[in-house]
C-alpha cells in the first residue's frame, strides 16, 4: 500500500508542477477575476461618464419631449444623451463626420399620422443604440396616441403592466419557485463542473499513461509497483489534482465576488445571486458530490485503461474520441433537459451509466423524484466503474507493455491475453 500513495503522491506533484498545468490555472484564474469584474474593467474605459450625443429633429413640433422622456426612462446608463437640433441639417450631418456628433435622428409622422423615424450615423454597427431609440419611440407611439384618446397615464399604465403568475406545486415535497431557481443555478454549475472535469482530467489521465509508455519508464514503475495499483494511484493523484484546481478556482471566484460587490458591481450581484444555495436542499449538495465523483472516476477509469493500450502519444486523442462524443452527448442531453427534465427521454437515459452522472442529477436537482430512482441511478453508475475497473485493471496489465501502433478493439483484445500470461 505504501507503494500506492508513493504513485499517488507522484502523479499528483509532477502534475502540479508543469508548465501547461500551471499555465492553463493562471488564465482561467484570470478569466474568473475578467468576468467578476467585467463592470468595473468595462467603466475604467469609459470616457467621462458622457453619453453619445444624438442630435433630434422634431419635423412635427410634437414629439421631441415625449421621446427624450421615453429614453430617459430606458437608457439606465445614460449610454444616450439626446438634444433638440439647432442647426440644419446638413451641418448637423457634418458635425457627426467631424465625430462631433454620434448621429442625426430625424422625427416625423405620415400622412395618416403615423410616427416614424430615421437615424443617421457614420456607422450603424453600434445596435445597442438603434435597439433604445426604437424602445423610446414605441413608447412615445404609445403615449401620444393615449394622449389624443384622451387615456389616463394611470390607466394605460395599469393596462401595459405585465401580469405576474405564481405557480404552485400540489405534489407533496415538490420544490418552490424560488427553490427551483436556485435549484437549478446549481445544476447548471455542477453540470458544466462534470463536462469540463471528465473532458480535462480523463484526458490526462490517458495522456501520462501513454508518456509512459512512450518513454518506456513504464517497465521500470511495473518491476516495483503492480500495474492495477499504478492504475488507481494515478486515478487518485489527478482526482486530487482536479479538487486543487477547483478549489482555487472557486476561491479566487469568491474573493473576487467579494471585492467587486463591495465596488458596487451589479453583473457581481448578478453572478452571486446565480450562485446562491442558501436554500438549495442539503439531499441536492449531497447528490452533487456523488454524482460529480461518479462522473470522473467513470470516465477516468475507462480513460486509464484506454490510454494503456496506445504506444504514441499521437494515437490518445483518437482513442479516446468515442468517450469524449458519450460525455458530449450527456452533456447536450442534460442541457436540453433543463427545460423538460420530466419528459420520458430524459427519465430513459437518466439510467444509462455513461449519462446518468450529469442526467439523473439534472432529475434530482429540479425535480421531486423517487429515492429508489436516484439510488438506481447511483447502483448502476458504481457497478459499470466496478466492472470498467476490473476490466481496465486486466487491461492496463496487459496493455502497459504493448508497443503497437495504432489502438482499437484488435489493442485491447491483445492488452487482456497478454494479462493472462503475466
Amino acid at each position: 500500500m505504501n507503494k500506492f500513495w508513493i504513485v499517488l503522491f507522484h502523479t499528483y506533484f509532477s502534475k502540479l508542477k508543469t508548465k501547461s498545468f500551471i499555465i492553463s490555472t493562471v488564465i482561467t484564474l484570470a478569466l474568473v477575476v475578467l468576468v467578476t469584474n467585467l463592470g468595473s474593467i468595462i467603466s475604467m474605459f469609459d470616457d467621462g461618464g458622457e453619453g453619445d450625443k444624438i442630435a433630434v429633429i422634431d419635423r412635427s413640433n410634437q414629439l421631441y419631449d415625449t421621446f427624450a422622456q421615453q429614453v430617459k426612462a430606458l437608457d439606465t446608463d445614460e449610454a444616450l444623451e439626446v438634444e433638440k437640433a439647432d442647426k440644419p441639417e446638413k451641418e448637423l450631418e457634418k458635425d457627426v463626420r467631424d465625430e462631433k456628433l454620434e448621429g442625426i435622428l430625424i422625427l416625423d409622422r405620415d400622412k395618416k399620422g403615423v410616427l416614424k423615424g430615421t437615424y443617421k450615423a457614420l456607422e450603424i454597427a453600434d445596435s445597442t443604440a438603434v435597439s433604445t431609440i426604437e424602445q423610446a419611440l414605441s413608447q412615445a407611439k404609445i403615449a401620444v396616441g393615449t394622449a389624443e384618446l384622451n387615456v389616463p397615464q394611470e390607466k394605460l399604465s395599469e393596462l401595459f403592466t405585465p401580469v405576474k403568475v405564481n405557480s404552485v406545486a400540489l405534489k407533496e415535497g415538490a420544490k418552490t419557485e424560488e427553490e427551483l431557481q436556485k435549484a437549478t443555478g446549481l445544476v447548471y454549475v455542477v453540470l458544466f463542473v462534470i463536462y469540463f472535469s471528465v473532458l480535462t482530467y480523463a484526458s490526462m489521465i490517458a495522456t501520462e499513461v501513454a508518456t509512459e509508455k512512450s518513454s518506456r519508464v513504464m517497465e521500470i514503475l511495473i518491476s516495483s509497483v503492480p500495474p492495477v495499483q499504478q492504475m488507481f494511484a494515478k486515478l487518485f493523484g489527478v482526482a486530487l489534482l482536479g479538487l486543487t484546481q477547483i478549489a482555487a478556482l472557486f476561491l479566487v471566484g469568491y474573493l473576487s465576488l467579494q471585492s467587486s460587490q463591495e465596488k458596487g458591481g451589479d453583473a457581481a450581484d448578478m453572478i452571486k445571486g446565480f450562485l446562491d444555495i442558501s436554500g438549495v436542499p442539503t439531499a441536492t449538495l449531497v447528490y452533487a458530490a456523488i454524482f460529480l465523483m461518479l462522473g470522473y472516476f467513470l470516465y477516468a477509469t475507462l480513460a486509464a485503461f484506454l490510454g494503456s493500450v496506445v504506444s504514441r502519444i499521437e494515437d490518445v486523442q483518437q482513442m479516446i474520441s468515442p468517450m469524449i462524443l458519450l460525455v458530449v452527448a450527456g452533456f447536450v442531453i442534460a442541457m436540453v433537459g433543463l427545460s423538460t427534465p420530466d419528459s420520458t427521454f430524459i427519465t430513459v437515459t437518466s439510467f444509462i451509466p455513461f449519462f446518468a452522472p450529469m442526467i439523473m442529477f439534472l432529475r434530482v436537482g429540479v425535480l421531486d423524484i423517487p429515492f429508489w430512482e436516484a439510488a438506481l441511478g447511483i447502483g448502476i453508475t458504481a457497478l459499470t466503474i466496478v466492472i470498467l475497473a476490473v476490466i481496465g485493471a486486466r487491461v492496463y496489465k496487459g496493455g502497459v507493455l504493448m508497443y503497437t501502433s495504432g489502438g482499437g478493439l484488435k489493442n485491447i483484445k491483445q492488452a487482456l491475453r497478454l494479462s493472462k500470461d503475466r
